[in-house]
């Protein structure tokens, strides 16, 4: 299959090469040309993933590619709405679309897909991966399982079955907004654990906190019409697990490091990569005060993003809450 990547991060080239060395023939674009030269002539991405050479079936272009058979858009969110008005440019807005891309647009709440259909309202194969997986893992090829979700069934279902190899193994899914919310609302859940786990709060808060935090995925997720087996797997308490208690975890190191004081512009400029979680703390907790839905973990990450609490209160506010029901 041809593929085209769109957005050469550590994810987008991390799903390259691993597609690369599985049969398929890949594109990586980048809009940035002193980006694709420099990996034209190194045969790796060192600002985003070092140590992976590319394989001779992946090929750089920061011009439009040859007209492929699927797009995977592996940009951040915020980068997701310009990307498809692009491809549209380019003539592909039929082409099947995969979006990798975990969280809410800033300002219209949407999710990933629901973007997607907004600027390709034609296209029948629009879809989402997502899952617990780490881009430098992936690209070492080590075993990872991750979900494909679209409306189209039957196509989703195909595409899964023709991509999945013995080290990325794709299990279809029809629940977009659950596999959806899953994906962008977990990462705030690991900046909360990473604060408990910077401040010593031990693996029973941890624990705690991570159930707690699937209790709130799954609130906001059933509100906005998902299925909850959707929140049970891969997409949901999978990807939970893995992005709250994984070393490379961007927001997990988000909330360690503010749990050390530091501030989070100082953070997010020594992460060098974009922490999703920080800007869906906003986003769910505007859907959250919507729907009227209880989010008492985003809502405290808000104020201390608000600045009315400190780090040192977080933890403590999150454990001592009031006794319920559970």
């Amino acid at each position: 299959m041809q593929i085209c990547i769109i957005g050469a991060g550590a994810w987008g080239t991390a799903l390259a090469i691993h597609f690369a060395q599985n049969g398929q023939q890949v594109s990586l674009w980048t809009r940035e040309r002193d980006h694709a030269a420099a990996m034209r002539a190194e045969r790796s991405n060192t600002g985003y993933l070092k140590n992976f050479p590319f394989p001779e079936a992946l090929s750089i272009a920061d011009t439009p590619p040859a007209t492929p058979e699927l797009v995977i858009i592996a940009t951040p969110t915020a980068g997701l709405r310009g990307s498809l008005q692009t491809i549209r440019q380019w003539g592909w807005g039929d082409i099947p679309v995969l979006t990798a891309c975990k969280g809410f647009e800033q300002g219209s709440g949407l999710l990933p897909h629901q973007v997607a259909r907004q600027e390709l309202p034609g296209n029948a194969r629009i879809g989402i991966l997502s899952g617990p997986s780490f881009a430098q893992e992936l690209a070492q090829q080590l075993p990872c399982a991750v979900t494909l979700a679209s409306s189209n069934l039957p196509w989703i279902e195909s595409l899964a079955a023709e991509l999945s190899s013995a080290v990325l193994r794709l299990y279809a899914n029809d629940d977009m907004v659950g596999v959806g919310v899953g994906g962008a609302v977990k990462n705030v859940m690991a900046i909360a654990v990473g604060i408990a786990d910077g401040l010593q709060y031990g693996l029973n808060a941890r624990a705690a906190l991570m159930t707690r935090g699937l209790a709130e995925i799954n609130r906001l997720a059933l509100a906005l019409g998902a299925k909850q087996t959707t929140l049970m797997g891969l997409a949901g308490m999978g990807d939970l697990i893995l992005t709250c208690t994984g070393a490379l975890s961007r927001n997990r190191q988000v909330g360690l490091k503010l749990a050390e004081g530091k501030p989070l512009p100082v953070i997010l400029a020594e992460l060098g990569h974009v922490a999703e979680g920080v800007y869906t703390i906003r986003e769910a907790g505007a859907q959250a005060a919507k729907l009227g839905i209880d989010m008492p973990i985003t809502r405290i990450l808000n104020e201390l993003l608000d600045g009315k609490i400190n780090v040192g209160s977080v933890a403590e506010r999150l454990m001592l809450r009031e006794i319920r029901v559970e």
